[in-house]
């Protein structure tokens, strides 16, 4: 008995597979989607998942390549990432599905009802960590692919998949590098499909067709500490820092525009203190982060903040100083070809007429849109990403399947 077959029996949940079984797409994105459940592929971790993909895809005619980035002596944040290019094809247009095998932790794994990595069906649900976020998208677009080369030999274009395992982590040896590299060979990506779950209510109800950029900075405002009785004796930095950091939230950045909304500032941290209560201290430290639309840019909104400092720091005996960090600038797929195919593709499937979203996170489609690509995000609900019991629907594994074909068959067919 394979362990697939292990897992579904105890999954107690035969009449869902007795109905899987009855449709193709969602028996094997179903039966891949375990396989890669299976591995504990916490970031920056592949544990094999790549492995699996590429002796599919080799089979469905597919050329792949494995790229590592990173330090091998490291652990962590620097450690060597596996990246896997996949293509099928050698003309263009080339529509690439871009995705991550790596997962976040999972916490007390005794909060969970059922083992995490311990692909578990019940109750009309794959539980599961990567459920959702994202290995059951990887699966149906897989599925998806091998299906249409198979039914569709003389196609045009190619397809292409980009999978790293550094998508959850700090994302700095994943998709960026595999892009860089790509540029640096004109390998070029017409299309770019990210498997991110983007759905809300239903299957299909909500595409990601642009994401705000995101800039962080870390400020850290120093006085001089001294004894609370005597503060002409010494320079209190969050005394000083106050009204510059009431104007900054208090600010109108832009007003956003048709596909985002206005510009966002948060503060995200502030730090400071001796844990003595008679204690002037020396610094402040702050952390604050702007979710920012196409109206603006990162130069111009770290020239205003400067502005703002600038200001309320002429006369203060306390200085200031931001360090500033660029995770993605925003991006947008106006409504066109890609757009279409995916609207069309969801229509066919679920009935669905789908919302056009830029609301969200980050993604690695920052990555993949300055180079020119039509970027647009399409996956499973994403009702229970990141959470203890993360879980999906068995019955969307496979639509989503249904839905990439028909966005292949509307991309390399019409």
């Amino acid at each position: 008995m394979s362990n697939h077959d292990a897992t579904v029996k105890t999954a107690n949940n035969n009449e869902s597979i007795k109905n899987s079984e009855t449709d193709t797409h969602q028996q094997a994105t179903l039966e891949l989607s375990i396989a890669l459940m299976e591995r504990p592929s916490v970031t920056p971790d592949d544990t094999d998942c790549q492995d699996i993909l590429s002796a599919r895809l080799e089979q469905a005619g597919f050329d792949c390549e494995f790229m590592y980035f990173g330090d091998k002596a490291q652990s962590g944040e620097h450690a060597e990432v596996k990246n896997l290019w996949a293509r099928g094809g050698t003309t263009e247009p080339v529509i690439c599905f871009a995705g991550h095998t790596d997962v976040v932790p999972t916490g007390d794994e005794n909060n969970w009802t059922y083992p995490p990595f311990t692909p578990t069906l019940a109750d009309g649900y794959l539980w599961g960590r990567g459920a959702a976020d994202m290995k059951t998208g990887i699966a149906a677009f897989t599925v998806a692919a091998e299906r249409f080369v198979r039914n569709h030999p003389q196609h045009k274009g190619s397809i292409a998949f980009l999978i790293t395992s550094d998508e959850e982590g700090p994302s700095i040896n994943g998709t960026v590098k595999v892009i860089e590299t790509l540029e640096a060979r004109n390998e070029k990506i017409t299309y770019c499909l990210v498997g991110e779950p983007s759905s809300t209510d239903t299957l299909g109800d909500i595409i990601k067709n642009g994401r705000r950029g995101s800039l962080g900075a870390a400020l850290t405002v120093t006085g001089k500490q001294g004894h609370v009785a005597y503060p002409h004796l010494a320079s209190n930095p969050i005394h000083a820092a106050l009204p510059a950091l009431a104007e900054l939230t208090a600010a109108t950045w832009d007003n956003g525009n048709d596909y985002f909304p206005a510009t966002s500032l948060q503060i995200s941290n502030l730090n400071a203190g001796t844990d003595a209560t008679n204690v002037i201290p020396e610094t402040l430290e702050v952390v604050f982060n702007f979710r920012f639309s196409t109206e603006t840019t990162a130069d111009e909104l770290k020239a205003k903040t400067h502005e703002i400092f600038d200001k309320h720091f002429k006369d203060s005996k306390a200085s200031y100083e931001i360090n500033w960090k660029l995770s993605g600038e925003p991006f947008l797929t106006p409504e066109g070809k890609l757009v279409s195919a995916c609207q069309r593709a969801i229509k066919s499937v679920t009935g669905t007429d789908t919302t056009l979203s830029t609301s969200g996170g980050t993604s690695d489609g920052r990555f993949i849109a300055p180079t020119g690509a039509q970027v647009v995000e399409m996956g499973v609900r994403n009702a229970t990403i990141h959470q203890v019991d993360e879980k999906v629907e068995i019955d969307d594994l496979g639509r989503l399947a249904q839905i990439y074909e028909g966005i292949l068959e509307n991309l390399l067919l019409d």
